[in-house]
């Protein structure tokens, strides 16, 4: 399967994987140093005591970098053509990042959940900042994942930033089937009970159900009845980049919230 397979298939979400497109080549063409990898014993007693590694104290993410590259891809994409209102929203987010010579930092401890920052296009910062934070973490993401004994976490939120999961996928062949929950901020994926709801914990399987959407190259829906909360889920392998991205897969938060489900991870994609 290639994205422009999966675009024929989905016409519909060509605007948004022509926006996602311009919104990756321009964070690439932003000058990103590359992100310190920590000293993995400073912060071994807080992974086994499930602190994300971007919330510990033992580890220091240069914050200093970061603001400069959320505020360079803002500014960037504030000078290019967009679609509909993202021209004049892009334009007032780089406004607001450029005269207050607070709000870069301000930003990046909203986007790390440590600042209550009111951003006047909250779901375009989103956005925009995660795909910068994700360019930048990327080694470090890669390094966290070789590291880190999945054993030890089997935690419902990631293990890198801390957001719930915003997809699942499960891999291999029962009796041995692994299931891998995603982030859909930093791009972490990591391993996670077989049954259960990452949002309320259930493990009631009665509770637990599964919506099969035709003809989606392996994506289903999985929902739990206590919580009214659901996950969209790649059942196979080899498709990872894109079935494992948000945004080939809009289409599902359509068919759960129609069926009164609640999506309780964050998107992206929500601007």
């Amino acid at each position: 399967m290639t994205q422009d397979v999966w675009l024929a298939r989905h016409p519909y979400l060509q605007p948004v994987a022509d926006f996602d497109a311009l919104v990756h080549a321009a964070a690439r063409e932003v000058a990103i140093p590359s992100a310190l990898i920590p000293r993995w014993d400073d912060y071994s007693g807080d992974f086994h005591a499930g602190v994300p590694l971007l919330q510990s104290a033992r580890v220091a993410l240069d914050r200093g970098h970061a603001e400069g590259i959320v505020s360079s891809l803002v500014e960037r994409l504030a000078s290019r053509t967009l679609p509909g209102n993202l021209a004049e929203e892009t334009r007032a987010l780089a406004a607001e990042l450029h005269c207050d010579p607070d709000s870069p930092r301000r930003a990046v401890a909203w986007l790390l959940d440590e600042d209550p920052y009111s951003p006047t296009h909250p779901g375009l910062l989103h956005y925009l900042g995660w795909t910068a934070l994700a360019h930048y973490l990327r080694p470090v993401v890669g390094a966290f994942s070789r590291w880190r004994d999945e054993e030890r976490w089997l935690r419902s939120y990631c293990p890198t930033c801390g957001a719930p999961p915003a997809m699942a996928q499960l891999v291999g062949i029962d009796p041995e089937r692994l299931r891998l929950l995603s982030c859909g901020r930093c791009g972490t994926r990591w391993r996670y009970r077989r049954t259960g709801c990452p949002f309320c914990q259930n493990q009631d399987d009665h509770r637990l159900a599964i919506v099969a959407i035709e003809g989606e190259g392996g994506l289903r829906i999985d929902c739990c009845q206590a919580c009214g909360g659901y996950l969209k889920t790649y059942n196979g392998e080899g498709n990872e980049g894109l079935l494992l991205a948000d945004w080939t897969s809009l289409h599902l938060d359509i068919v759960a919230r129609d069926r009164g489900l609640k999506r309780l991870a964050a998107s992206l994609y929500e601007l």
